[in-house]
């Protein structure tokens, strides 16, 4: 989901939906604290407590991307992180709510397929 939201991030760039004022080093963009800090370990810690339980994963992510869009998103402008360019926060809720959907799907494809050829191997 990382590598995702990194060329997520580059294509958002060019499309200007979200404006960072700098980078961290040159050709590293100051949206990979977030990828790999919270969104990184909140994403594994919503999958690992809710998985199995698609309602309250669902829910939870909802509620967690809302306060971090309608909150997070205002603080981060405030102190001049980052801001929204092309893209409202109803459309960023979208985003987020499309990546909710990928990583869950990819669990169960990886589950589904990937761990049981590895346990039929095994056996």
């Amino acid at each position: 989901m990382s590598l995702y939201l990194v060329a997520e991030g580059r294509f958002a760039e060019k499309k200007k939906w979200w404006w960072f004022p700098f980078n961290v080093r040159p050709n590293v963009t100051a949206e990979l604290p977030l990828i790999f800090g919270p969104f990184l370990v909140g994403s594994l810690w919503i999958l690992k407590y809710t998985y199995g339980k698609f309602n309250l994963y669902l829910l939870i992510n909802l509620l967690v991307d809302s306060v971090f869009t309608y909150f997070g998103i205002e603080w981060f402008k405030k102190i001049g992180y980052v801001s929204l360019v092309r893209l409202t926060k109803f459309q960023l809720s979208l985003v987020f709510l499309i990546k909710t959907f990928l990583l869950y799907g990819f669990q169960v494809v990886y589950e589904r397929y990937f761990l049981q050829k590895a346990s039929s191997i095994t056996k």
